[in-house]
């Protein structure tokens, strides 16, 4: 596991090679086994795999997702506000643990914030992706992840460069 920490990275450059459908079920059930919050579940995932629409989702805040276009899948991770008041954190687990299971598997993954994030003035980026996919009311988009095989890699981050001063023991001085 501490390999696959390091040699993760955010990816934002695909080739244009489809997943199989091996590969799919692989990730199907990485999120599905995504521990949450009392075993509530809170979380729904669409897989996204048609190109017109991976194009108009990149568009759905106005920076920072234009890359899911190019990717092979994008995987929308949804909470369901009502069933939990952990959605947020259970759907974050999921969404990484997605991102993990998709470099064990060397493909390559980006995070796409879209709660909290704007489409356009007075519409949120996640009005839009719930218009797109038809999502109901009773459930709140999270994240995007694009997901798709690595154009270019990305070396690991090197040991030195990680902040030690973040990590206190036993007292925050």
């Amino acid at each position: 596991m501490l390999n696959i920490l390091r040699q993760r990275r955010s990816i934002r450059h695909y080739t244009p090679t489809t997943l199989t459908l091996e590969i799919m079920v692989q990730l199907q059930e990485a999120v599905l086994r995504s521990p949450s919050s009392r075993g509530q579940d809170p979380w729904e995932f669409i897989f996204v795999t048609d190109k017109d629409l991976l194009g108009d989702l990149a568009t759905a805040k106005p920076r920072h997702a234009h890359f899911l276009r190019d990717a092979a899948l994008g995987v929308v991770i949804l909470g369901d506000d009502s069933l939990a008041d952990t959605w947020i954190e259970d759907c974050s687990i999921a969404t990484i643990i997605l991102q993990l299971a998709c470099t064990s598997l060397d493909l390559g993954s980006c995070w796409i914030q879209i709660r909290g994030r704007e489409y356009q003035p007075g519409v949120s980026a996640e009005e839009r992706v719930r218009e797109l996919l038809h999502i109901p009311d009773n459930f709140r988009v999270l994240a995007i992840v694009s997901i798709g095989h690595p154009a270019k890699t990305a070396q690991a981050h090197q040991r030195q460069s990680l902040k030690e001063n973040k990590i206190k023991m036993n007292f925050f001085k």
